[in-house]
């Protein structure tokens, strides 16, 4: 009987999909994602492109070694497992792209017994410690009155320094009908908004990560005032404190979420700003302490 017990349980583990996991792709200067798990016998398969949000593939569809993924009229993946990768093709159009997807780190760490005090990233006085990316020569980010500003749609902004695990601390005020966003390493978005509430679901409106975590609290919207935010990031582990409120405890980022600047979950990134979207965006008291040694 004890036998039986582990030979099925042998089995069970072999039998488990190759393709199940976390994946992330590095795609040239931008980055993807995929959550593929099998449920009642079949693959459920979550897809993060290099922008917007993520979102469940319907056409998935599996032959012998090969993962094939319809995303759009236009686009399909083809995958097989190699190596502990996932390596295949995108095909889009004419086009077609090499692919490799690593498995995503887990990143469970503990919090740290001590954080350092925090400093300033942003002096109040002008730029430096931050630099414009995506199109430098249309950034319009600038220091007034001791604030950061960003008077029009135009460049991101990031700082030159990376970080890991840090207490985030940030002042924002975000105009009526803007949009933007304050990526955490790089990869994860804490959005920014002042929409409509019927253009964007809770996991895509102000304080969410992007696409991947609602808010949870009904904090009042106040457009053209002062948001504070103060957001600790621990491995994947999440929360965010809103005005005082907190509004996500604790919660795990599954992965990267549109408009990261790779997929290298593992590795230290930026904190950077969406200048892309809309201006009108104003910042200020931005600190942030880390681990004490």
């Amino acid at each position: 009987m004890l036998l039986r017990i582990f030979v099925a349980a042998a089995l069970a583990v072999a039998a488990k999909s190759p393709f199940e996991g976390r994946w992330n792709f590095n795609l040239g200067q931008r980055a993807s994602w995929l959550g593929i798990a099998e449920k009642d016998g079949a693959l459920e398969v979550w897809y993060q492109p290099t922008g917007g949000n993520v979102y469940k593939v319907k056409d998935v569809s599996v032959q012998g070694a090969k993962l094939t993924l319809k995303l759009n009229s236009n686009t399909s993946w083809d995958l097989e497992p190699k190596g502990g990768e996932l390596t295949g093709t995108q095909k889009r159009g004419d086009q077609t792209t090499l692919l490799t997807g690593a498995r995503a780190p887990r990143l469970d760490r503990k919090a740290p017994k001590k954080w350092t005090a925090p400093r300033a990233l942003f002096s109040g006085k002008d730029l430096t410690g931050w630099e414009p990316m995506g199109n430098p020569a249309n950034s319009h980010w600038m220091v007034r009155d001791g604030v950061l500003t960003n008077s029009a749609k135009g460049a991101n902004l990031r700082t030159a320094e990376t970080f890991q695990d840090f207490k985030l601390h940030f002042e924002v005020m975000c105009p009526d009908h803007a949009n933007s966003g304050f990526y955490l390493r790089g990869r994860y978005e804490i959005q920014l908004e002042y929409e409509p509430l019927s253009s964007n679901p809770p996991e895509r409106r102000i304080g969410s990560v992007y696409g991947r975590i609602a808010p949870a609290g009904d904090i009042a919207r106040r457009p053209g005032e002062w948001d504070t935010f103060d957001v600790t990031l621990v491995g994947r582990m999440l929360t965010v404190v809103r005005n005082g409120v907190t509004t996500i405890d604790r919660k795990e980022i599954e992965g990267i979420t549109g408009g990261a600047l790779d997929a290298n979950e593992a590795e230290p990134g930026p904190f950077y700003i969406q200048g892309d979207h809309t201006g009108g965006l104003l910042f200020r008291n931005v600190t942030v302490a880390t681990p004490a040694k």
